[in-house]
């Protein structure tokens, strides 16, 4: 007669089946062999973007590493909101996993039904890089130094434009969060992309805006704008010259950071065994390099870290989308 027995303290491995000869089920034996088949990697971009490179490079190394092919599945649209909810929606057995950015939790706050809870119906496995964002200035904005261009704000509230790459992005809380912060009023100009909003910045329709070190430095480096400060709370490597805003205005954040996620209740052993290979794949010359070279820092928390940076980032954007009372269209 088979008994049924309890694997909480064995790592949340499913229901173990003791057979009367002893021998282990099928299930566990194919839970401690992860994986045993192709796994899919949701990123919820278009094919290019940061966090497609990144997962490609990561599912290329997952493929060497483990034996097994990873695929990356392009699943745009709604902000990201569409492709992680085909990660909630799978089978929690590790073959369907996240490769998600800060985009995300940003667009589940934005939403007035969202469909999923992310804290609730994702599991962590790990943050891997978190990239800075650089604020920038027009040449003719006479401002050298953060507090030069608050003190210029608030002298003319109101009378500067800040652009940014869309409603909700992560550059347009950059700015919201500048605007708590200082306690400053500057007018917010929302374009449909990131280049456009850069090209706004050099052709001078706006004053100031924000973007990802790959894209902002090398318009720094010419002198096309000027670089005030980073959005991260330590000096960034691909930036080491421009100070923290954090330094300024402490508890300022804003970066936009990439990790993997798991359907919720995935078995805690192939968490285990992700983030292990999570960790030693950013390790890689080849990985590290192109991730630094895009400017990004590389991280490589545990599940638990990335829960609790995750809950944190959730509060800490909810609580600007009120202050500034931001919508979407």
């Amino acid at each position: 007669m088979l008994k049924t027995l309890s694997l909480r303290a064995l790592a949340g491995v499913l229901p173990l089946l003791v057979l009367p000869d002893g021998l282990l089920a099928p299930g566990i034996a194919g839970a401690q062999a992860y994986p045993a088949k192709t796994v899919r990697i949701i990123v919820p971009t278009a094919p290019g973007a940061g966090s497609d490179t990144q997962g490609r490079l990561l599912a290329k190394r997952f493929t060497d590493s483990m034996g097994q092919q990873f695929v990356v599945d392009n699943r745009a649209g709604a902000s990201g909101i569409i492709g992680a909810e085909l990660v909630v929606r799978a089978p929690a057995d590790g073959y369907t996993l996240l490769f998600g950015s800060a985009q995300i939790p940003v667009s589940m706050l934005l939403m007035k039904k969202p469909p999923f809870d992310m804290t609730r119906d994702l599991a962590p496995v790990g943050l891997v890089a978190s990239a800075a964002q650089v604020m920038m200035v027009h040449p003719s904005v006479p401002a050298r130094s953060v507090p030069e261009l608050v003190g210029l704000a608030k002298k003319h509230p109101g009378k500067m434009n800040a652009g940014s790459s869309g409603n909700g992005t992560a550059n347009h809380m950059a700015i919201e969060l500048l605007k708590l912060a200082a306690g400053i009023s500057v007018t917010h100009i929302p374009y449909r992309s990131g280049a456009p909003s850069i090209a706004a910045l050099i052709g001078g329709e706006t004053d100031l805006c924000f973007s990802g070190a790959v894209t902002a430095l090398p318009h720094v480096r010419s002198g096309k704008v000027r670089g005030l400060a980073v959005t991260s709370i330590k000096r960034a490597a691909a930036a080491p010259d421009l100070p923290t805003l954090d330094s300024f205005y402490p508890g300022y954040e804003s970066a936009n950071w990439y990790a993997f996620f798991a359907p919720a209740s995935t078995p805690s052993a192939v968490i285990a065994r992700l983030h292990g290979e999570t960790t030693a794949a950013i390790k890689a010359p080849e990985i590290r390099d192109f991730i630094t070279g895009e400017g990004a820092d590389l991280i490589g928390s545990a599940p638990a870290e990335l829960a609790t940076y995750l809950r944190r980032e959730i509060e800490r954007y909810s609580n600007v989308i009120k202050k500034a009372n931001i919508k979407v269209d």
